[in-house]
């Protein structure tokens, strides 16, 4: 099964998907195994694998391989640049920031990726990634220009635009380990105007927090810095997955 009908059954059948997003740059390939053996029994549906401008090269291989042994689950990959792109995934965020100053984040990590992307073989998952102050890292390295928490409106707009565009994936993006996610306001401004699948992550610390940004119309919820950090993985992912499922919307 593609990865994309594999989001979306999950989502029509539980309401919304839960995604573990692991940065090999920040751990070697066995923990990143370990991580994702932790992830896929708690019941994540896929594992993201990226986020990192260092994550490239042998050490997102080495990480993918690890995930991929040591588990079934789908490894979508989050690229920073056109270096997060490794042939041993299974289908990867094809994203454009759309709310980036720096056209190389929009369309020039894109041109350089495209034909990787195409000799791999991966199924590319188009996706705009509009960064949502605070914005962290993404914000800083992507020269965001970021949406202000008072202005759904705008997100709403970028979120239209991109649906517009052809794009099938919009996320929502407050930064790892964001002090504050992206507002339900916000979340919820999004999904009254697009169909696409919507996803939401960055600062989501509890289940509570997962549950509200689903019931305000969230698809899929990101989790990366709670993996890291806790010393329970399996018992705080299992937690956010359940949160996350439990949500009936209407």
């Amino acid at each position: 099964m593609r990865v994309e009908e594999l989001l979306k059954k999950t989502i029509a059948r539980d309401g919304a998907a839960h995604l573990t997003l692991i940065d090999p740059a920040k751990q070697g390939a066995g923990l990143a195994g370990e991580m994702a053996a932790d992830a896929a029994a708690a019941g994540t549906t896929g594992v993201m694998v990226g986020g990192s401008t260092r994550a490239g090269g042998k050490l997102l291989d080495l990480a993918v391989l690890a995930i991929k042994k040591a588990t079934d689950l789908p490894v979508i990959l989050f690229p920073a640049s056109e270096a997060g792109v490794s042939r041993h995934a299974d289908a990867i965020f094809f994203m454009s920031m759309l709310n980036s100053r720096d056209p190389y984040f929009i369309t020039g990590a894109q041109r350089l990726g495209a034909p990787l992307v195409k000799e791999f073989g991966l199924e590319p998952l188009p996706m705009a990634y509009l960064v949502v102050e605070p914005g962290g890292e993404a914000g800083r390295v992507g020269k965001a220009e970021l949406i202000p928490h008072d202005k759904p409106g705008l997100a709403a707009a970028y979120a239209l635009a991109a649906q517009l565009l052809g794009m099938r994936f919009v996320y929502l993006e407050a930064g790892s380990g964001a002090n504050r996610p992206v507002p339900v306001e916000m979340v919820k401004a999004a999904r009254d105007v697009i169909d696409v699948t919507l996803v939401v992550g960055g600062g989501i610390r509890t289940p509570e927090a997962a549950a509200e940004r689903v019931e305000a119309g969230a698809d899929i919820i990101v989790t990366g810095t709670l993996v890291e950090r806790a010393a329970d993985r399996a018992k705080k992912i299992a937690g956010m997955v359940k949160a996350v499922k439990a949500v009936h919307r209407a």
